[in-house]
Order: structure tokens, then sequence, then C-alpha cells
């Protein structure tokens, strides 16, 4: 029987709370209970358990450390641990090292993969170019609105082509919908494969819920920043009021730069901030809908969690096709999202139905299967006609 490859993967992201940190857990987890050789290489933080001498190697970031967002960091010096890192992997002897980006631990995965001469590969999971986007549009709206988007256009351009020289360099890379698989496959000339994403559907339940107020509650999970285009709750929350509609609440998890500016100007809202674990499962399976205004994620996690404690979905096509939901049936894509949500809200047989069938669609998808679909393309993709003379160049 094959031995299983030797997986070092370089997280970027592990104890945050955002897709690429649930990803990359989930990833540690399966490794760890498939009993699989597995090293994950990611920052050191208070909320980290301690590290076991063959499964983890755990970094510090430095004082020079500056935030990409709440909770995300980037430390220019992280290549200090260089040496460090190659004694633990020259003990570990991966066959590959995995990096989830281009960020300071993904940079470090690549030096520590070419000076080792171990094959890179490289996972695609933020639009880091409309993000780029959106936040300079946001911070430049003083400025005509016909400026402000040309820059946006600009920015987002630069943005992407820094990106995918980036994504040049591993041997091959993964992403999470077929529109960014086949982006990457087209702008690096190397392969590009899918890695779908899954959903703990024992922890995301409807046995959870427990509210029953009787106040219609639309939930919306993730950060609260431009790009996820969170000050459209505004005119949801107007729409709402517009129609006649006031029993309700619009719970918003998580935190960003307008958190404070939907404090200020939504009525209906309860912002609790970041929550985890339980107390996270719980606020899911309390919803009565939840709601994704966001066009630039590459997949959404989030939806996956929400349709798993049966609470239908509101997303926008681009998004809705990303994810794969069936229109109609675990919930609606739409770029009228007020319309749907009344419709949720004046028919409880609809939303009963579409709360049987989000669950069932998110039970269809199991990180199980993720990870595994992921193993067998790591070995079909090193022993490919377009992977292996670049192996061998490399040697």
């Amino acid at each position: 029987m094959k031995s299983p490859l030797r997986v070092a993967l370089f997280a970027d992201s592990f104890d945050e709370a955002n897709g690429v940190a649930t990803l990359s857990r989930e990833f540690a987890a399966f490794a760890e209970n498939r009993r699989l050789p597995f090293c994950c290489v990611r920052a050191q933080t208070c909320n980290t358990p301690p590290a076991t001498p063959v499964t983890a190697l755990e970094l510090t970031r430095s004082w020079a450390s500056f935030p990409l967002d709440k909770d995300l960091y980037c430390d220019p010096f992280l290549s200090r641990h260089r040496n460090r890192v190659i004694d633990r992997l020259t003990t570990f002897q991966p066959d590959l090292i995995h990096i989830t980006g281009p960020g300071d631990f993904g940079v470090l995965g690549f030096w520590v993969a070419h000076s080792m001469g171990i094959p890179l590969v490289a996972s695609w999971h933020t639009n880091l170019h409309e993000y780029a986007s959106r936040r300079i549009q946001e911070t430049l709206s003083f400025l005509p609105r016909r400026l402000c988007a040309g820059i946006g256009r600009a920015v987002e351009e630069l943005s992407l082509n820094a990106a995918m020289r980036f994504y040049r360099l591993p041997l091959f890379v993964f992403a999470p919908n077929p529109e960014m698989v086949e982006q990457l496959r087209r702008c690096t000339h190397h392969p590009a494969y899918l890695m779908a994403h899954g959903v703990d559907s024992a922890r995301f339940t409807p046995a959870r819920r427990t509210r029953t107020n009787g106040v219609f509650t639309i939930g919306y999970v993730g950060r609260l920043t431009p790009e996820k285009n969170v000050e459209w709750f505004r005119e949801l929350e107007r729409s709402l009021v517009a129609a006649g509609e006031r029993n309700f609440r619009l719970l918003l998890i998580g935190d960003g730069s307008e958190r404070e500016w939907l404090k200020k100007n939504l009525q209906f809202a309860d912002l609790p901030g970041v929550l985890r674990g339980d107390r996270l499962a719980a606020a899911y399976a309390g919803m009565d809908a939840f709601v994704f205004p966001s066009r630039t994620d590459t997949f959404g996690l989030v939806i996956l969690e929400a349709m798993a404690s049966g609470v239908p979905v509101v997303v926008s096509p681009e998004t809705g096709a990303r994810v794969q939901v069936p229109d109609g049936l675990g919930g609606f894509l739409s770029d009228d999202f007020a319309a749907s949500v009344l419709q949720l809200m004046r028919d409880p047989a609809l939303r009963q139905r579409m709360s049987l069938e989000a669950r069932r669609f998110a039970c269809s998808r199991s990180w199980s299967t993720v990870f595994e679909d992921l193993y067998r393309t790591y070995d079909a993709a090193l022993q490919s006609d377009e992977v292996r003379p670049r192996i061998k160049a490399k040697a």
C-alpha cells in the first residue's frame, strides 16, 4: 500500500475568525484524525493550543507586525525563523509544502521550499485585488465618484497582476471555485485544480436552536469591512420598514472597520462582535434567514455553516454560484435581497421547506471528502506530465 504524502502546511491564518483559518484548522484536524504525516507551520497566539512535536510549529510574530485586518497581521521579519523551520522540516521530510497565500507565512513557505528543494503548491482563498479596490475607494470616497472608481480599477488591476506573479512560483495551484481555477490556469500557465470547501454539520445544526421570542432574526457572519458590502444592511432595514415590517432584528456577527458606522446607522441591529465555537453555532441556529451581501468572496464558508444550521440563505447570484447554492431550494440567489427576505418573513411554510433543503445540501459537503479529494489531487498532479519535468529541473 502506498504511503500517504507527507505535507507541510504554511497557514497565513489559523486561529482567527475567517475562512482561511477555518480551512487550515479543519485540514490539521483531518490529518490528525487520519494519523497522516502532517506539519502545520503557523503563528503562535494566546488561543492556539500548545504545539505537538510533529504536527505543529508555532512561530511568534515580531514587534514590526502590522495589521491587515482585525486580528490578522503580517510580519515583514518572519524570515528570522527560517533556520528553525528548515531544521524542523529536515526532520519531518515533507513531500510537498502547501501555502495558503501571499502572506508572511506563505512567503516563508516559498523560501523554505526553494532552499530545501521541496515541491511547492499554493491555494487561492481571497480575492485580494477586489478587496484592495473597495478599500481604496472607501478611503478616497471624498473624491468625485468617477475619479474614485478609476483609481479603484487601477488598484484592482495592479493588485491582481502582483498576486498572479506570486502564484506563478508554485508547481500547481488550487482555488475554491471553477471560475477562479480557470483564471489561475490562464494567468499562471500552471496546472490549477478545484479545492472545494466543506462544513462541520455536527457542530452547525438546527438542533442548537433555542430562541422562542418570535422576532424574525436576519443574520450575517463575517468581517464588517467595505469589501463585504455590509453598509447595504442599512438599505435592507429601510426596505423592510417601508414594507411595514418592524418585528425583526439584524444579527451582524463579526468585527471590522465598519462596525461603528453600522451601530450609528442601524436601528434594528445587534452587533455582538466575533463569536466562536458553540456560541457561534447557537447564533446560527437562532437565525431565520442568513443574508450575505458580499460579491468578492471566492467561496463563503459562512454560507455553508448557515445552511447546515437549517437557515435559508439570501446571496448574490455571483456568490451563490461559487457555493453552488440551489436557487429556490435552500435559499435565494437574487440581487433584490429585500424582496427575498420579505418572502421568507411572510411565508413560514416556504421558510420551513427551505430550512430542510439547506440542511440537506450542506450535509453533502463534508470536510473529510474535501481533504480526501485534495490528497488524490496532490498525488495525480505530482505525477503529471506538466509537473514532473519541473520537479526534476528544480532538483
